[in-house]
């Protein structure tokens, strides 16, 4: 017999919608059981076999609600020992080429084949290759680009960009008539004119773009986006330089509110248009309330303006199917003006406290490279570390 607090838990399991179908299966032979089925009846009213209810009355009469648990199975013996295990995995952690296999990078049956070739199993499959690897989260076959500091002023540059995203600047709170400005160009967006119309997306079936096109040309979007109040402003140009990227300042600088701002920081990346020092004396001598920022050498990705170009990359640009320059500079704008209406701030998230944890890992890495530096006349100095 079951007492009322047993019932009331298997009756909960019996329609739970989360517990495993085995279980339920389990439990409700057994509440069968409770109300004077025989086995025979149980059998049929469950689908199940004869045997099994008498195999899970009896489980639970000896161990309870705990008796209808699976029992701990040993399963198969592995068939790879652990040391063939860290073979194949500190295989996967080399370079092919080091190795003498002309590859670039290690497929998982690229693998499988070279740890039979060495002899470190006799036979082995690549899907047995990749559940060993997964183990340590190792992906050989995937690969990704980073760069070398190379700015010896990066961190003190890049703390200076990311306090202005916070509304600071030399260690002072901006006032509410000052602006932050992050500035680029996206260059090289041609007009590809497809050979055969691109067909809208219908029932089962997506849109279509030709893969054949004549060029139309290209033209460079150059934008100004506010970082606090997410307003953006640009124009396009046949290329980039100096007086496209002017234009794009007189254009912000004489509207409002910039033009009777007490400060307006532009932060700009070290491209040939806003270089150096020449190019913020230049802004300063054309606007005295103008401020340039360069973000560090390699680091365009402190620019908050390069995530409103990916927007543009993926809502404008792509799939590119324009008739000309002129349509790809009238949907430009047309965007940019769709945009301004809704657009909210960037959610930034890299801080100074993210920063000084970068700076403490390149350091950590420079000095773990300079001790294992070998000496001699051979030696070469260690490259820096990559700043993302």
């Amino acid at each position: 017999m079951l007492t009322v607090s047993e019932r009331r838990r298997l009756e909960k399991l019996a329609y739970s919608r989360t517990a495993g179908i085995g279980l339920v299966a389990r439990v409700r032979i057994v509440l069968d059981a409770a109300e004077g089925y025989s086995n025979n009846a149980i059998a049929v009213r469950q689908g199940v076999h004869l045997d099994t209810v008498r195999t899970w009355r009896g489980r639970y009469a000896d161990h309870g609600q705990h008796g209808l648990k699976d029992r701990p199975r040993s399963g198969r013996p592995p068939r790879f020992t652990p040391v063939q295990r860290a073979e194949i995995k500190a295989l996967a952690c080399q370079l092919p080429a080091e190795t003498g296999v002309p590859l670039s990078r290690w497929s998982s049956t690229d693998l499988a084949a070279e740890t039979i070739d060495r002899g470190v199993a006799a036979t082995i499959s690549a899907s047995t290759v990749r559940r060993i690897l997964a183990q340590d989260a190792l992906k050989p076959w995937q690969h990704q680009s980073w760069v070398f500091i190379r700015d010896p002023d990066f961190a003190a540059k890049a703390a200076r960009v990311l306090d202005l995203y916070q509304q600071i600047f030399d260690g002072v709170p901006l006032g509410e008539n000052e602006y932050v400005i992050s500035s680029d160009e996206k260059t090289s967006i041609q007009a590809r004119c497809r050979c055969h119309p691109t067909l809208a997306p219908g029932t089962s079936r997506m849109m279509r773009v030709n893969h054949e096109y004549d060029r139309g040309g290209s033209l460079a979007y150059l934008a100004a986006y506010d970082v606090h109040r997410a307003q953006v402003a640009g124009h396009c140009a046949v290329k980039t330089g100096i007086v496209p990227f002017m234009a794009l300042v007189e254009k912000v600088m004489t509207s409002q509110p910039y033009a009777s701002a007490k400060r307006v920081f532009w932060v700009v990346d070290n491209g040939s248009s806003h270089r150096g020092k020449a190019a913020a004396d230049r802004l300063a001598a054309r606007f005295p309330n103008a401020v340039m920022i360069h973000t560090p050498v390699h680091a365009s990705w402190l620019n908050q303006v390069e995530i409103f170009f990916s927007i543009v990359q993926r809502k404008v640009v792509s799939p590119n199917d324009f008739t000309s320059l002129d349509q790809v500079e009238d949907r430009l704008t047309a965007f940019e003006r769709r945009y301004n209406q809704t657009a909210r701030p960037f959610e930034w998230k890299f801080t100074q406290t993210d920063l000084e944890d970068l700076m403490a890992r390149i350091e950590r890495h420079e000095q773990k490279e300079h001790s294992q530096q070998p000496t001699g006349c051979d030696h070469q100095p260690a490259a820096q570390p990559a700043a993302a």
